[in-house]
């Protein structure tokens, strides 16, 4: 599978418009602060692209970002933006003819940004403990439409956890499922690089997400998949796909379940580009200058990671008052596209 993959996006697929799903987004979807960003990357680094959502997470002043399968580059260059002079991102991929988009390029970026902080690094992300790369260094792991394709999935998780800092965060989007993928879907070459053989069931995830410590995942937006090849679709039968982002932070001190202890947190207003609000994951969102209940594991994500000088914190952990809230066991994705509101894809 893993020749499968390389061959279809290296050989088989020469650009976004050959893919035989609605998984790649639409530019015109991204927010505008976005927008100038993506305009600064070449042209040719952007026809290669063939991501599922959006992986440029805020507040990355400054940070060492890792983007594993980063093929020709494009998120690489739009973080590299991002993290600025002072900051760094590295790409990892294990297919030649994307890797040599990604570096043919690499010096035009240099002089459209007036700095080069990028590298990029041919490797497997089954195996990241084999290539150069300094354990607990990064504070920030990005993936955009990858995990899906590895079979290792267990062994991706476990090479993040790693990786990252202590509070460090893994934000990612990939493609699920609303169930277990039969054989016969999981076993098809074309299904497979289409990134809908290797979808994990979303509880799934969870679960893997969870042995490798990563604990309370939270889904940040979502949006249905369309197949739009007919054929496909028929092979697929009753099965739903969705593009999820999620993040994922490394912290020992999160419990499995959202306790509450009356506390509140407090949003400045000063992570670029939201001065009137802070949207944490699907279910949050922190107006400037607003108290905003919060469960324990949000608080701890907030304080003890790069976000925690955009917040002020009211209260402690000395007085539990039960769960914070209670979610059920039903799939936690918009099913109908009209009923989504995410912000942007990319």
């Amino acid at each position: 599978m893993r020749d499968i993959v390389q061959d279809y996006y290296g050989k088989q697929l020469q650009s976004s418009d050959d893919l035989k799903t609605s998984a790649c987004c639409d530019i015109s979807a991204l927010p505008n602060w976005l927008k100038p960003l993506i305009d600064n990357i070449h042209p040719e680094v952007l026809s290669r692209y063939y991501g599922c959502g959006l992986v440029c997470p805020d507040a990355l002043e400054g940070c060492k970002v890792l983007d594993l399968g980063s093929g020709s580059g494009r998120d690489v260059y739009a973080l590299a933006q991002l993290v600025g002079a002072n900051g760094e991102v590295v790409g990892v991929d294990m297919t030649d003819e994307q890797l040599a988009v990604a570096e043919q390029y690499r010096d035009w970026h240099g002089e459209k940004f007036g700095f080069d902080n990028v590298r990029f690094i041919k490797g497997d992300i089954e195996r990241l403990h084999e290539l150069d790369l300094e354990a607990a260094s990064f504070d920030v792991i990005v993936s955009n439409c990858v995990i899906n394709l590895c079979t290792d999935k267990d062994a991706v998780l476990k090479g993040i956890q790693d990786l990252l800092k202590p509070g460090g965060e893994f934000y990612f989007s990939d493609v699920y499922a609303d169930r277990r993928v039969p054989d016969a879907v999981r076993n098809d070459s074309v299904l497979y690089g289409e990134c809908l053989g290797g979808a994990l069931y979303w509880n799934d995830f969870l679960r893997i997400a969870n042995k490798a410590g990563f604990a309370d995942p939270r889904l940040v937006e979502d949006r249905p998949l369309e197949i739009t090849d007919p054929a496909l679709a028929s092979q697929t039968s009753d099965l739903s796909f969705f593009s999820a982002t999620y993040r994922l932070f490394k912290l020992d001190t999160l419990e499995s379940a959202r306790e509450d202890f009356g506390q509140q947190v407090i949003y400045r207003g000063t992570v670029r580009h939201l001065p009137e609000a802070f949207i944490f994951d699907k279910q949050q969102q922190f107006e400037t200058g607003k108290p905003s209940s919060v469960c324990g594991n949000t608080w701890r994500m907030l304080q003890n990671s790069r976000f925690a000088e955009h917040f002020e914190f009211i209260g402690d952990f000395s007085h539990h008052r039960g769960l914070f809230d209670v979610h059920g066991s039903t799939i936690p994705f918009d099913i109908k596209t009209e009923s989504h509101q995410a912000s942007a894809c990319c």
